[in-house]
């Protein structure tokens, strides 16, 4: 083989194998897990329950704020006293929300003939039908 010959096929080599290995590199960069704090692989697409994050940040404040006992039940209770008071504020927006839906609904069968509205009952009730199944979306307005 001649020396240019020789010469062309190990440049070609090397850039294939630079090539190569360059997407191996970039396949394993890409290919990275998201890691949590605490060592644990974070499961894709998985929101902690708002329990799992309540022990988290007590475990944190405890080592970072050095609470003692009694403070970790004070914040315990905090922490009771605020999911209540959110529950009554959750309680009190649904119901307004359901309001502007009935109010919404109403206004729109109101605005309707009666042929039409025969259709519009059965594509709402539809639509209600599958926002139950997905078990979301705005809330049920009465009929």
């Amino acid at each position: 083989m001649s020396k240019t010959k020789l010469s062309a096929f190990l440049s070609l080599a090397l850039v294939f194998l630079s090539g190569a290995v360059l997407g191996a590199f970039a396949h394993r960069l890409y290919m990275v897990k998201t890691v949590s704090s605490n060592g644990i692989t974070a499961p894709a697409n998985r929101r902690p329950s708002p329990e799992e994050q309540r022990k988290h940040i007590i475990e944190e404040l405890r080592g970072v704020a050095k609470l003692d006992d009694q403070q970790v039940v004070q914040l315990n209770k905090i922490y009771d006293a605020t999911r209540e008071r959110f529950d009554q504020v959750h309680k009190k927006a649904n119901a307004e929300i359901r309001d502007c839906w009935d109010e919404q609904t109403a206004q729109i069968r109101a605005m309707l003939r009666p042929d039409q509205l025969a259709l519009f009952n059965e594509w709402h009730n539809k639509r209600e039908q599958e926002r139950k199944a997905r078990k979301g979306g705005p809330p049920s307005p009465t009929k």
